[in-house]
């Protein structure tokens, strides 16, 4: 094909056809079109100089659409300058401008016989004019942005194929000042087609941003960012003014701030829109609107909250979003225990709640009587409120437990007791009160005390006496029983008088003599419990008289007797003290004696064993000092016991400060052998005291419900303390802990006291982490049960916190107890772990009487780990006593340093701890070594016909591999994978024990 300009635009008209699109164009958003060539439908009227240069072609696209084009082609002529330019174009606001370029052009070397100077490239050029020239420009006048040139050029072949390369080309101008502009191509002798050209600007589009709108911004002709505020869409507020940066490239940046819809309104397609019906939103926000509560309703659109249905209602301090609720039916299953005076009430919670948890109960006392109708026997119940002086244990009103004890009530009185159920709304609705009642009479019991006693008339050997009648008579008083004797005598000797009126005159008294006295009355019921001690004096006896003289000898031949007394027991007491130490060495002649015909050392405390004493009522009132029901109030119940409710409460005596203490509570309707099981604890608790041991405050014995009141420890037991701080604590105070539970013990061997159930559950901790040993008094009995466990009145101790011995032969000894210290040890370090994991007891015992022991726990420093081992060994004399283990424990408090060698990495030491070697076990040497130790264990079997080709193959099996053996049992799982690790740190740093 030749190079006729005719030629050309023929073959360029039929190939532009064929790359125009055949579908709309669409631009970005954020562009802005000032000038599309392809837009035009008709002539574009563009200045064409000289005009044989650049032509306009018109054409249609495969669609028909006319498209209009420029093209120049005169390579066969010398010297070319074709100018063609656009008409006037507005800038608008717009400061920088993009010219968008879509050409071809033909390669030079594919044109034959070319006679002037071909060229690849032209010029874009630009002017700035603020209104329209007209027809006429000078070339001088403009201003060049770039010499454009083709990435891709056809030739003559590509013609003949029908392959059009087309170049697409974008240039800035700006920054732009004038309000228009004109864009020149300049044809130096270069064979080109203008497909089209596009002439625009950019802009940050109009948009929702946080429920914020931001307008169309223009960017500045700066590489700084513009800072436009947003307004907040319909029904939002702001939370924070909304703003965005707005970029050169029409992006929006950096939004901050946002905007919240208002209430009854969520966001919905980036506005807000109102909640439907059935919805609300209480608050400000943009979360949904949630659907209305169970038993509530909106029926209008933008609701703020939902109304409740009939008979439902919200509480004042009940959120929005709570479904709506109702009083609560009343209790069930009342049922009474009457004791004397005093009933205790329990009820089951209520069938209907109301959809709360705030549940209280209120207990209304009345006390009725029959009235009679009209004359005749039969009448009606009269009811009155109770006395004031009911006492109400713990209160009577905001109850959170179903029990209640009430006291101080009138012997063989009928009474009724409404309780009722209430929650949070039951003030709303108190037509729906509910309640259930029970009714009462009490028992007949013996009078309270003679209260106020006065002296009416005394003489030399006489003294009269009246008094006022019980406040609580309870019954008929048939008379009352004076017992009086000589102060000095103590009771040793006494004497008792009756009256059946409320006074008395004692007569045959000695003269100038101090008399302690006592009364209480007696009904039907017995005898009630006896008035204060009241002392009195008679007169003097008026008849003994001397002179002053007389008076002088006798006080000095007194004052001599006095004398010779005094020196005559001083003297005996040296003598026996001489006479004590050089006679018999046998134990038995230095023993006191106690008040139970019980022995003990001088200066030595030692146990005394409660059930040895003929009353044990007396073992309590010897070692637990007796308490005032009225010093104690009752909090909360945390807990339940065998024998009833454990509660958190405070005691305040007299003279002292107010402390927070433990209450344990008897249960009513107990038996004589439960109340006296259920003392034998604080019997026992109040012959210690030491900081590691918990302290008895005190026992109620003589009032209803009988509790034991020990010092309250914050943190509960040591094991589900532990569990709860996983991993928080370090080393030192680990061991802190340890000690202090060792010294605890320490006291209680040296006591001669056996504890029997030494575990982490039975030790205490409080708010400084100080740990103190619990839970003393429990016998036990080895069943035959095939889990071996001793039974208690406390429930089953397992097998797995007790000695070999213990199990076998009933052998509890402080050697047990230091067996139970070394699993305490071990909960300790992995804390709060279960011993032996899930093995069975059965399996417990067969694996620790072939001698298998626990495994460290991780990260368990070796010295530790090595006291537990000492702690197990199977002959009970080779265990550590407690005075050794709190030594031992100190001295790694005292270094530290010592506890960051741990077990699991690491040889474990020799045993050095207690100077023995009965404890020592036999280290790994060789793989052999590790079969024979392995096949010790319960899972021996699994091993057996198991070999392995090396000990790095050995090294690498995992839990996985173990149960493929038949190894399914997690102990010993971990005992072999944590000696695999030792077995493979033997091939690098020697020995290992396993």
């Amino acid at each position: 094909m030749d190079c006729n300009p005719r030629s050309l635009l023929f073959v360029l008209l039929l190939l532009l056809s064929c790359v125009i699109p055949a579908f709309p164009v669409f631009y970005p958003p954020n562009e802005v079109n000032l000038l599309d060539s392809k837009a035009s439908q008709g002539e574009l009227g563009w200045i064409s100089y000289p005009s044989h240069g650049w032509e306009e072609i018109s054409g249609v696209d495969e669609h028909y659409t006319p498209i209009r084009t420029f093209q120049v082609c005169n390579v066969m002529d010398y010297s070319q300058n074709n100018w063609l330019r656009t008409n006037w174009i507005p800038r608008q606001s717009a400061q920088k401008i993009y010219v968008e370029l879509k050409f071809t052009l033909r390669d030079c070397n594919s044109i034959p016989l070319v006679l002037g100077t071909c060229k690849e490239t032209f010029n874009l050029l630009y002017l700035e004019a603020d209104d329209d020239q007209g027809s006429h420009f000078q070339e001088h006048q403009f201003s060049k942005i770039d010499t454009i040139a083709a990435d891709e050029s056809f030739t003559q072949t590509d013609l003949g194929d029908r392959i059009l390369k087309l170049n697409t080309e974008v240039r800035e101008v700006g920054p732009m000042t004038k309000k228009g502009f004109y864009l020149a191509f300049q044809d130096v002798g270069a064979c080109v087609a203008l497909v089209s050209v596009r002439v625009y600007f950019k802009k940050c589009p109009h948009t929702v941003r946080n429920l914020a709108s931001f307008p169309d911004t223009v960017p500045m002709d700066s590489q700084s960012l513009v800072e436009v505020k947003g307004s907040c869409v319909n029904h939002s507020k702001e939370e924070e003014p909304p703003r965005m940066y707005c970029s050169t490239e029409g992006e929006w940046l950096v939004p901050i701030g946002k905007c919240l819809c208002n209430p009854g309104y969520e966001e919905r397609s980036s506005t807000c829109q109102t909640c439907r019906a059935g919805f609300y939103k209480s608050t400000l926000g943009n979360m949904e609107c949630s659907k209305c509560p169970p038993h509530s309703f909106a029926h209008h659109e933008g609701s703020l909250h939902c109304g409740c249905e009939k008979n439902y209602f919200r509480a004042e301090g009940d959120p929005a979003s709570m479904a709506c609720t109702r009083p609560p039916s009343a209790p069930r299953n009342v049922i009474s225990s009457i004791n004397e005076t005093s009933v205790i009430l329990e009820w089951s919670w209520p069938e209907d709640t109301g959809g709360r948890r705030d549940i209280t109960f209120t207990v209304l006392c009345k006390r009725c009587r029959a009235v009679a109708a009209n004359g005749s026997s039969s009448g009606t119940q009269r009811c009155e409120p109770c006395r004031s002086n009911v006492r109400f244990l713990p209160r009577a009103m905001g109850l959170h437990n179903t029990t209640v004890t009430v006291g101080d009530l009138l012997a063989h009185t009928n009474y009724t007791f409404e309780i009722e159920a209430q929650n949070g709304v039951s003030s709303l609705a108190p037509k729906m009160r509910q309640y259930a009642a029970v009714t009462i009479t009490t028992n007949q019991a013996a009078p309270s005390p003679v209260a106020v006693i006065k002296k009416e008339k005394t003489t030399r050997s006489s003294v009269s006496l009246s008094w006022q009648e019980p406040e609580r008579p309870n019954g008929i008083i048939l008379d009352y029983e004076i017992k009086y004797y000589e102060k000095e005598e103590q009771e040793t000797s006494y004497t008792i008088l009756r009256a059946r009126g409320c006074n008395v005159t004692l007569n045959g008294l000695k003269p100038n003599t101090a008399y302690l006295l006592q009364i209480r009355a007696r009904t039907a019921a017995g005898y009630g419990a006896s008035s204060p001690t009241f002392q009195f004096e008679t007169s003097p006896d008026s008849a003994f008289s001397i002179s002053s003289e007389s008076s002088q000898v006798v006080l000095i031949a007194i004052s001599s007797a006095v004398a010779i007394i005094l020196l005559t027991v001083l003297l005996y007491v040296l003598i026996s003290r001489f006479c004590c130490r050089s006679k018999s060495k046998h134990p038995d002649e230095k023993r006191l004696h106690f008040g139970n015909g019980h022995l003990r050392l001088p200066g030595i405390r030692t146990y005394v064993d409660p059930h040895t004493y003929e009353d044990p009522s007396q073992a309590v009132h010897e070692f637990a000092k007796e308490l005032d029901a009225s010093c104690i109030a009752i909090d909360k119940v945390v807990g339940a016991g065998e024998f009833g409710e454990v509660c958190s409460g405070r005691l305040k005596l007299p003279s002292k400060k107010e402390i927070c203490v433990a209450i344990k509570t008897l249960k009513g309707g107990y038996t004589d052998k439960q109340r006296r099981d259920f003392l034998s604890e604080a019997s026992i608790m109040g012959q210690f005291d030491h900081p590691n041991i918990i302290r008895l405050e005190g026992v109620v014995t003589r009032s209803k419900p009988v509790m034991i009141v020990t010092e309250y420890m914050e943190n509960g037991s040591l094991d589900s303390f532990l569990r709860k701080h996983d991993a928080q604590f370090t080393g030192i105070q680990l061991v802190g802990m340890l000690r202090g539970i060792a010294s605890g013990m320490k006291y209680l061997s040296d006591m001669g006291y056996v504890h029997r159930d030494l575990a982490a559950r039975n030790i205490l901790v409080n708010s400084n982490l100080v740990c103190k040993v619990s839970d003393f008094g429990l016998s036990r009995v080895l069943e035959d049960d095939p889990e071996a466990a001793y039974t208690t009145r406390g429930g089953k101790i397992p097998i797995r916190w007790t000695a070999p011995e213990a199990i076998a032969y009933r052998k509890f000894t402080s050697a047990s107890d230091a067996w139970s210290y070394g699993i305490v040890l071990w909960e300790v370090m992995s804390y709060g772990e279960r011993p032996y994991w899930e093995m069975s007891n059965q399996d417990v015992i067969k694996a620790v009487d072939e001698g298998y022991r626990l495994p460290p726990p991780m990260d368990c420093p070796a010295t530790l780990y090595q006291l537990m081992l000492d702690c197990w060994q199977k002959e009970r004399n080779n265990r550590p006593k407690f005075e050794q283990i709190v030594s031992i424990l100190d001295k790694l408090i005292r270094n530290p340093g010592s506890l960051k060698i741990t077990a699991n990495t690491t040889s474990r030491p020799a045993n050095l701890l207690l100077d023995r070697s009965s404890s020592e076990v036999p280290s790994v040497g060789t793989m052999g070594d590790w079969m024979d130790g392995m096949r010790t264990l319960p899972c021996k079997e699994a091993f057996s016909g198991v070999s392995y080709s090396s000990c790095d193959t050995l090294a690498k099996t995992s839990t996985e591999d173990l149960k493929k053996v038949g190894v399914t049992i997690v102990g010993p799982q971990k005992k072999i994978v944590s000696s695999l690790k030792a077995l493979d740190s033997h091939n690098k740093n020697g020995p290992v024990p396993v």
